[in-house]
């Protein structure tokens, strides 16, 4: 919950000049392209800060998201297993995910793989829900967007820091990252390995003929972030995240009992700034990577081989001006995704035999053009903004949103807006060997959203509605499906007296209504009704602790709505013990109540998750 806690730089006794300080309205860029004040931005953010990510050590950006509000996930196992998650009634393909301004995600199947994606590598995370990024970076930004900054991206000071972690399932992690800053530069350069023995990925492996054996997760990590003034005006840098990680799984019975997958996921960017008194320009190039291949140790080479990479490369001009009052921006951006799938594999009936067919064809090209506006007033905020997109597939598609809110009371603010929004098909919707179709449109939607927020310095709350209307929803391979999406999503943080309190309640009503369809009026699948989440923390400058509970309702795992998931509740605990000032333990324990609760059901395989577990890590820093 967007809190900023300090960290103690001794353990001498508290007095009230080193009680913890707790930063609510913090500033955020992925909501406008510009630094604004979570109080000024119209659209619902949330922040995940470093204080927060240092609580999920040994975890990956998944496990980060899963216990934010208005966020829940389906998986098909444990750590690195394959997954999806849900935000405000769409699902990931139609989450626009970055990494420090880069887009990242499979181009074949449209979902960004964040459970391979380590916490400890990342600074910060931040969340915009609703459709009002689909007119500031384009496709697949319909639900919102999920950006993630790279560890070292805001150095403080010069240090060295190690951490060594173990947990359940003989988890254990280890890394060093350094970090060096003086008047002009900065750079981090961050390694770490992640390793566990993990758990059976099956739920009903006795009512399926299913290899009942431990599914393991390692990785490798490593990330960089260079960043140095050339003079007053020029300053550029890089940074980049990376994973190299394996994922065992069981896949179709004894057929293939100890199959796996290598991946290699990340980003990286380079940039250069300029900046005078009305202006600031900024350059930059980019190239994200998810490629997988899946093996099978099998004599009849069920999948042995099969792979997706995902290339895309990005190049983006914008400008901000000054324009008193307000902020405009402008900017011009290239894209060029490429996927190579030469070997992937279809299968007959029976699955006795296949075919390895390419894609084709297995590049494109988006060049897009953005302009926008907005102003942050003492008593109103203001936000438009538009955007083409030109892409050698489907052609042009334009989006818009304004948004405006009013403060009648002092730490009142009342605020509405109206956004549009599409989401490209992926080369799985347009080539996929026998359910091609090339001439798929995007899927559109419009979003109406209304809040209310209250604002008194040591507390934030919302009140935020919203409705979302979709159009040529992609189903098989076709543009025939509609959706209508409303809920209601509250918050509230507050800190009082070292205490940290809050919570978070999200109704969902996400339904098929697609004319003539046995499916009209059912559930979309995996969106809970409801789901909420509450929470309690104590700082002091030696320690800090948190208990949180998040519910999700029960939902449907199929179109038909015949096959239903239970709901749950996980209570976990967390916390951070200084012991000097150099060196600090954590623990968290997940699941303390030891729910048995399903996250996925795929064909009648409920797949398990894990039950009470823990993981605890020292970590020790040079200054």
């Amino acid at each position: 919950m967007n809190t900023t806690i300090a960290a103690p730089s001794t353990v001498a006794p508290i007095d009230e000049s080193e009680l913890p300080q707790v930063e609510l309205d913090e500033i955020v860029v992925t909501a406008t392209r510009t630094p604004t004040r979570i109080s000024n931005v119209i659209a619902q953010t949330r922040v995940v800060d470093s204080e927060e990510l240092q609580r999920y050590q040994g975890q990956t950006a998944l496990d980060v998201l899963k216990n934010q509000s208005g966020i829940n996930i389906s998986q098909s196992g444990g750590m690195g297993t394959i997954s999806n998650f849900y935000m405000r009634g769409f699902d990931s393909k139609q989450v626009l995910v970055l990494i420090d301004g880069i887009r990242y995600s499979s181009i074949s199947a449209g979902t960004p793989a964040l459970n391979l994606l380590p916490a400890d590598q990342i600074d910060r995370i931040e969340i915009l829900y609703g459709a009002s990024g689909s007119s500031i970076y384009g496709s697949d930004a319909m639900g919102g967007v999920i950006q993630i900054f790279t560890k070292g991206n805001n150095v403080e000071q010069s240090n060295v820091s190690t951490t060594a972690g173990y947990g359940s399932h003989d988890h254990y992690q280890v890394g060093i990252t350094g970090q060096l800053k003086n008047d002009t530069s900065s750079l981090s350069l961050g390694v770490s390995r992640n390793e566990t023995d993990g758990f059976n990925a099956v739920a009903n492996s006795d009512s399926f003929d299913y290899n009942a054996d431990d599914d393991g997760f390692e990785s490798t990590n490593a990330s960089l972030a260079l960043q140095h003034k050339f003079s007053d005006q020029l300053s550029g840098g890089i940074s980049g995240l990376y994973s190299d990680s394996t994922t065992e799984f069981d896949s179709a019975g004894t057929l293939v009992p100890n199959a796996y997958s290598d991946q290699k996921n990340g980003s990286a960017k380079a940039y250069l700034q300029y900046q005078t008194p009305l202006t600031l320009t900024k350059l930059s190039y980019g190239q994200s990577v998810d490629k997988s291949t899946s093996h099978d140790n099998n004599s009849i080479d069920f999948q042995d081989g099969s792979q997706f990479d995902t290339t895309q490369e990005q190049v983006r001009l914008e400008s901000q001006i000054n324009a008193q009052p307000g902020t405009v921006i402008v900017g011009v951006e290239w894209l060029s995704q490429e996927l190579d799938a030469s070997a992937v594999k279809v299968f007959n009936a029976d699955f006795t035999d296949f075919t390895a067919t390419p894609y084709s064809p297995d590049d494109r090209e988006v060049k897009s053009a953005f302009v926008g506006y907005q102003l942050a007033d003492t008593y109103y905020d203001l936000q438009a903004n538009y955007r083409v997109d030109d892409n050698s597939q489907y052609g042009n598609e334009s989006t818009y949103n304004v948004g405006a809110a009013i403060r009648p009371l002092d730490g009142m603010r009342i605020g509405a807006s109206y956004a549009t929004g599409f989401r490209a098909p992926t080369f799985n919707d347009l080539y996929y060997p026998g359910f091609s179709n090339p001439n798929l449109k995007p899927e559109t939607s419009k979003n109406t959203e209304v809040f209310i927020e209250y604002d008194k310095g040591n507390q934030i709350s919302r009140l935020t509605g919203y409705h979302t209307d979709v159009e040529d929803l992609i189903g098989g391979n076709t543009n025939t499906g509609e959706a209508k999406i409303k809920g209601v999503s509250f918050t509230s943080d507050w800190y009082v007296n070292s205490f940290l309190f809050g919570l978070g309640y999200d109704y969902l009503d996400a339904k098929d209504e697609t004319s003539g369809s046995a499916n009209k009026g059912n559930d979309l699948v995996y969106r809970p009704q409801n789901s909420g989440l509450i929470y309690i923390g104590y700082q002091q400058p030696t320690f800090d602790v948190r208990l949180e509970a998040k519910h999700t309702d029960d939902r449907f795992s199929d179109v038909s709505n015949q096959t239903k998931l239970d709901d749950y509740t996980l209570v976990n605990l967390s916390g951070t013990v200084y012991i000097n000032p150099n060196l600090r333990a954590n623990l968290r324990v997940e699941n303390i109540t030891d729910e048995n609760y399903t996250l996925s059901n795929q064909f009648g395989t409920e797949y398990a998750t894990d039950g009470a577990n823990y993981f605890g890590s020292l970590t020790y820093n040079w200054f």
